[in-house]
């Protein structure tokens, strides 16, 4: 039974910009551990899919925030909920702290599914429960 859908697009520019004000804080705020990894390794090589990577990652949260109906409110965080990638490619939501434990005791799941082109990055999540 579906729980809820979200949907965001997030304008690249946006992104970008805000970057160039905050720098490296925005991108601590905003993605976890795991993600700023990657967020590194993709700018070094190409700082624009370093952009992307962000912008996709901003937007997937925004869209699972509103899927679960909570916006951007406790147990809702940038870092604690986090966009993985299967070895296919497949994005995954990964839950972390008061997060992971609100979803898990609510027998919810979630699917997601991000694009970007050129100016924009989009998002789409699905909230399922069991």
């Amino acid at each position: 039974m579906i729980y809820g859908i979200g949907t965001d697009i997030c304008d690249i520019r946006r992104i970008q910009a805000t970057f160039e004000r905050q720098g490296e804080r925005f991108v601590r705020k905003v993605l976890s551990d795991a993600e700023f990894d990657v967020w590194q390794k993709r700018s070094a090589r190409w700082p624009q899919r370093g952009l992307r990577f962000l912008a996709t990652r901003f937007s997937a949260k925004e869209a699972f925030s509103k899927a679960i109906g909570l916006g951007m409110r406790m147990p809702m965080t940038w870092r604690g909920c986090e966009i993985a990638n299967l070895p296919s490619g497949q994005p995954v939501i990964v839950l972390h702290g008061e997060l992971k434990t609100w979803f898990e005791a609510k027998g919810l799941r979630a699917h997601v599914t991000l694009t970007d082109e050129t100016d924009y990055a989009a998002s789409f999540v699905i909230v399922e429960r069991d």
